[in-house]
């Protein structure tokens, strides 16, 4: 399969298949509320690679958090937060 001169290449967005959970970066100020409400310092939170497909979708870069919301059968949604490392 060729590709004419100049034409554009369509890229799939990890985020837009529907078995992949909503993921987004956190700001600064939300960022501290988590961190404060749980009691938890950013080393303590589960982490997610910075070359983890999702995480480069959303723009997650080294030292962000990335909230994670899933639909929950019991709950209604599950939210996850994850600090963004370059490795495990």
């Amino acid at each position: 399969m060729s590709e004419e001169p100049g034409s554009t290449v369509e890229v799939f967005n990890v985020l837009n298949h529907e078995l992949v959970p909503h993921h987004a970066v956190l700001d600064e100020k939300e960022a501290a509320k988590v961190l404060e409400t749980f009691g938890v310092t950013e080393d303590q939170l589960p982490k997610i690679l910075v070359t983890d497909p999702a995480a480069k979708a959303c723009g997650a870069k080294v030292g962000d958090i990335v909230t994670v919301v899933r639909p929950s059968r019991t709950a209604g949604r599950a939210i996850a937060y994850r600090f963004c490392v370059e490795f495990a």
